[in-house]
């Protein structure tokens, strides 16, 4: 199957994308919630062991497919990995039709200006170069007030790192996550609609991105860049709400799809047999299908 076909898919497909990019900072939390601590690992090495595991598991699971995830990213060193001989991101599309993408980002600045800008990317050309059969990237910077110059800034570094990856033939999901615990959260993102719009419209034919946002305080905010002809796709981020509220706040905007990392793995344990852990997963997929389509 072609990019040709990826691309249909990301634009067009029913359902959402799974977020299993947990990374260095993350999967600690990560995988304390899916009831591995930190004393059942001794080093990086054996962490990064552990939410493989994870991972894998919930790829192979039975309702893990295309008929309702129709995406997933990946972090870098998931790259690496293999699921039954094949090369995680192969394994998604060549076996299960999910199409594959990856986080870039390495991590965040300190909070200046209200917002959390990227650190710097090093080696961002020779990771794309190697991601093969990867059909876009993920990289998220934190808005945490509604300032207008921070939020400009953010924008501004997205869309420069975003041309790099349209570059590389890439498609680029462009994350300005703002913060859902935020005192000016509705003013941030009046603010930020408005940065996202104008960068859009700097963009030539064939540069296309998709979005991942938080789910705006105004239901329906982010319509008009939905429609933007450079936008393939709108998703949203569950930002820490529940599954249960992600979902319903995501059901009053009919333009975006869900793109849930920790909404996804809610309770989901490794004490759990196979047939619990797929039940479990499979309700949550469910729930979080219904509320993108």
């Amino acid at each position: 199957m072609s990019k040709a076909e990826q691309r249909e898919q990301m634009s067009k497909g029913a359902g959402f994308i799974a977020a299993l990019d947990q990374s260095g900072g993350s999967t600690p939390k990560a995988l304390a919630l899916y009831g591995v601590e930190a004393s059942d690992y001794n080093n990086d090495e054996e962490m990064f062991g552990e939410i493989q595991k994870m991972r894998a598991r919930i790829i192979l699971a039975d309702d893990f497919t295309k008929d309702k995830v129709i995406g997933a990213i990946l972090f870098e060193r998931t790259l690496g990995e293999t699921i039954d001989g094949r090369g995680v991101a192969d394994y998604l599309w060549s076996v299960k039709n999910i199409v594959p993408f990856l986080k870039i980002d390495k991590g965040l600045e300190e909070q200046a200006n209200g917002v959390q800008m990227m650190k710097p990317i090093p080696g961002l050309a020779e990771t794309l170069a190697k991601a093969e059969g990867v059909f876009g990237t993920k990289e998220r910077s934190v808005i945490h007030e509604a300032n207008a110059e921070g939020i400009a800034a953010v924008v501004a570094q997205q869309f420069d790192v975003a041309r790099e990856v349209i570059g590389a033939g890439m498609v680029p999901i462009v994350e300005p996550e703002v913060n859902i615990h935020s005192e000016t959260k509705a003013e941030a993102e009046d603010i930020l609609k408005a940065e996202i719009l104008k960068n859009l419209d700097q963009l030539a034919d064939g540069q296309d991105v998709m979005l991942k946002l938080t789910i705006p305080n105004k239901a329906n905010l982010y319509d008009a860049l939905a429609d933007h002809p450079r936008v393939l796709r709108v998703v949203a981020l569950s930002g820490g709400y529940t599954t249960e509220e992600a979902c319903d706040l995501l059901n009053q905007n009919g333009k975006m799809i869900a793109s849930f990392s920790r909404a996804l793995t809610e309770g989901l344990s490794k004490q759990q047999s196979d047939s619990e852990f797929n039940a479990a997963l499979g309700g949550n997929i469910d729930k979080i299908y219904r509320a993108s389509v």
